[in-house]
């Protein structure tokens, strides 16, 4: 780590899959022609990356090896960037379940870090696996520009351990389909201090 040395990770959430709006989690249900035109419009001819990291999801991957091989910039798959697992809820839309359940997808939204959703992954638990892979990434890529293909719920994550916001307000972060955020990670020569440039928005 050498003194004022930043690293830029841009962080792009994938476009709508197959079957609209639902909790589909980590279930693999490829883009559709509207997903696949939401991110080429996001990033455009732009290429300032070094390297692009991806969710293995085909949601997120199809597009990163598009990109990947178009402007010829190495591509790493990370599972540990997969969304969090749903449970019971994946392949739900929100409105069946606040037909069927409504406290309970309530008590998700309000407090997901204590309210699981049925059979679903713990956020103490997807925390761990996201945080540990971008750490995993800065060591690998300090001082680089780097783009993640992922998911709302680890853009969620991300964005709000950069702020330093408690669990319980997760969803207060929207996260649209295909949209960008970025977070610089500054060096002082004895730490890092993570800083939101900017979210939700495009190049």
């Amino acid at each position: 780590m050498t003194e004022n040395e930043s690293t830029l990770f841009d962080l792009l959430r994938h476009g709508e899959p197959l079957g609209g709006r639902k909790y589909r989690g980590q279930t693999d249900d490829p883009l559709s022609e509207k997903g696949w035109r939401q991110m080429r419009e996001a990033v455009g001819d732009h290429r300032p990356w070094d390297v692009i990291v991806s969710s293995t999801l085909s949601r997120c991957a199809a597009f990163a090896r598009e990109l990947s091989a178009r402007h010829d910039l190495p591509l790493e798959l990370e599972p540990r960037f997969m969304e969090l697992g749903f449970g019971e809820w994946e392949g739900r839309t929100a409105t069946e379940l606040l037909a069927h359940d409504p406290l309970s997808l309530t008590r998700f939204w309000q407090d997901p870090a204590r309210h699981s959703p049925p059979g679903g992954e713990p956020l103490a638990r997807f925390q761990e696996r996201v945080m540990a892979a971008f750490r995993e990434m800065h060591a690998r890529y300090a001082g680089r520009h780097v783009l993640i293909v992922c998911h709302a719920g680890v853009i969620r994550m991300l964005v709000s351990q950069a702020l330093d916001m408690p669990l319980d307000r997760l969803f207060r972060i929207d996260v649209p389909s295909a949209g960008l955020s970025r977070i610089r990670l500054d060096s002082n020569g004895t730490g890092w201090l993570p800083r939101l440039v900017f979210h939700a928005g495009r190049l």
